[in-house]
């Protein structure tokens, strides 16, 4: 009969679960590298965006003249794109 051949410590549970805790460890510094690509930050507009705030204004105007019918659905819809040009065209100032 043969004798039984000597195991290697590389082929016990132990050295499974160090395996399996090195690859969970790398896996977890790729998502940390990462994690601007896996979770992007929210791209939130600005609160005092000086286009924003004129558009703003400007469209609550256009929409009360509506309500109050000095203009009618085809003018509103001009009026807010020349509004829209209007504050692009103004800049940063607003």
């Amino acid at each position: 009969m043969q004798a039984p051949a000597p195991r290697s410590a590389l082929d016990g549970w132990t050295a499974r679960v160090i395996a399996i805790l090195i690859a969970i460890a790398a896996g977890l510094v790729i998502a940390y590298q990462h994690r601007d690509t896996l979770f992007p930050p929210s791209a939130a507009p600005a609160e005092d965006d000086p286009f924003r705030g004129c558009i703003d204004r400007r469209w609550a105007d256009i929409d009360k003249m509506a309500a109050d019918g000095v203009i009618d659905a085809a003018q509103a819809a001009q009026f807010k794109t020349r509004a829209e040009a209007l504050c692009r065209a103004s800049g940063p100032a607003g």
